[in-house]
């Protein structure tokens, strides 16, 4: 056979990422400057990290990292809409991607990690979290970058290990360094780990032992209680030399406990769009982050844009901080049903114990990394009595796609026709909300008429 008529072999799984990011790219930058104002809690964070650069004193009720990422942006982009938001819109683009290198290194398995991509990137709290200059998609951004570093680590001996450790303890810290709450990350970790040692799994076949997610098996004490922690708490004491330069008089442990007795002092309905953590998996309340009308077209707008139409009399700019309601319902669906495999598989072993085949052994870790690190970030805010907000959920809701994504990834690969098609269904349907919900996420106007085919219950207004 010659050149010419050789088979072209295209990337499919490297063009399926850079569409997927192009996608993410796309929707956090176009009209990033829609609004010429400051929006939620841009009030504080983009004027935090404004403040690092004129010098001036302050009190952040969380840790600094978040604020220094935006002041680069502002020294970069100028004090602006566009200035002090585009690294949020670059960062949230790449969540999409790091979710789906998470995914990759979970299973190997290229199509889970395309479809854990597309429906991260199907997200609308992920989308409108990022087009403004707020802190959780920093968040979210470290504690991946940990947990994909701890994987890959866990690969290799060494110090290839050992360097793989030590990213991971910088982003763990990192992660912490932005928001107190990024230790669900690192919890979910060891819940994982302490699982699978108690597990009664018998000798492993070596091609089960070079799986990433059964190495964690592997992992040592030492690496556990001392390095890791070690690296994260290095890390995060640094990471406030700037503030604490910035602000003469205080000390890192007295900030510490200015910061706990701030959120302790935060009463349990302080604000009208305060929910419980048992509602977010239902997504019962999000939140409003703009909200306006237009009744006149002369009427003053904090708007940057074309002009309305000349027909309209009564158009709503409207920015919810609301998540893909299609793509939050099945991932909660799969939550569940991946706890109820997590369980019935653990009842099975600790009865009969046996060492796995592959097919068993993936039926076990994979619900089980899942569901363990899903409740991690969780179930800590069972007990916080702070007034909360949907975007606390942020961090369990990347577990809850990874979890979806798991599902429709073994449907789409089955050998029953239903089952392939209600995957494809899922996909297509998220795809669709996604479209169906763009104007909230982007802020785009629409008729009054039509606030309600939006907001399909009372509690989303």
């Amino acid at each position: 056979m010659t050149a010419t008529h050789q088979k072209i072999t295209l990337p499919w799984f490297s063009l399926g990422l850079l569409c997927i990011w192009f996608l993410s790219l796309g929707l956090r930058f176009w009209g990033l400057n829609r609004f010429n104002t400051l929006v939620f809690d841009e009030i504080y964070f983009a004027r935090f990290g404004n403040n690092y650069l004129n010098h001036t004193p302050f009190f952040d009720a969380h840790p600094p990292l978040g604020k220094y990422l935006i002041a680069v942006s502002i020294a970069l982009g100028g004090f602006n809409p566009t200035g002090y938001r585009w690294m949020n819109a670059l960062v949230g683009s790449l969540l999409p991607i790091l979710v789906a290198w998470l995914a990759y290194q979970l299973t190997q398995r290229r199509s889970y990690s395309l479809i854990a991509g597309f429906l991260a990137a199907m997200d609308g709290l992920l989308l409108v979290e990022s087009r403004y200059a707020l802190i959780n998609v920093y968040l979210l951004g470290f504690g991946l970058l940990g947990q994909v570093f701890l994987l890959t680590a866990l690969k290799r001996r060494g110090i290839g290990r050992i360097l793989g450790m030590g990213l991971a303890g910088i982003a763990f810290g990192c992660c912490i360094a932005v928001k107190w709450n990024g230790l669900g990350f690192l919890l979910g970790l060891y819940l994982t780990w302490m699982v699978a040692k108690l597990l009664p799994l018998g000798q492993l076949k070596q091609s089960l032992v070079d799986r990433p997610w059964l190495r964690i098996r592997q992992w040592h004490l030492l690496e556990l209680g001392v390095l890791i922690p070690a690296i994260a708490a290095l890390t995060y004491g640094l990471l406030w030399i700037p503030h604490l330069q910035q602000n003469p008089g205080s000390d890192l442990l007295s900030l510490q406990r200015q910061i706990l007795d701030y959120h302790k002092g935060i009463a349990h309905q302080a604000h009208a769009y305060c929910s419980s953590w048992y509602s977010w998996p239902l997504m019962l309340r999000p939140v409003s982050y703009f909200y306006q009308r237009a009744i006149e077209l002369n009427e003053p707008m904090p708007v940057i844009g074309p002009p309305l139409p000349q027909t309209a009399t009564r158009w709503v700019y409207d920015v919810h901080a609301m998540g893909n309601p299609l793509l939050w319902w099945f991932s909660s669906l799969a939550m569940a049903v991946l706890l109820v495999l997590l369980v019935q598989r653990c009842y099975r072993i600790i009865r009969t114990p046996q060492s796995p085949t592959l097919l068993q052994a993936e039926s076990l870790w994979i619900p089980l990394y899942l569901v363990s690190n899903y409740m991690a970030n969780l179930l800590p805010w069972v007990g916080v009595s702070r007034c909360l907000f949907i975007y606390h959920y942020m961090p369990a809701s990347l577990f809850s796609f990874l979890g979806l994504a798991w599902l429709v990834d073994k449907g789409l690969s089955s050998g029953k026709l239903w089952e392939r098609r209600i995957s494809m269904g899922v996909l297509v349907l998220v795809a669709i909300a996604l479209v169906y919900w763009l104007p909230i996420y982007l802020g785009l106007p629409f008729p009054q008429s039509e606030f309600k085919r939006f907001f399909w219950f009372p509690s989303w207004i």
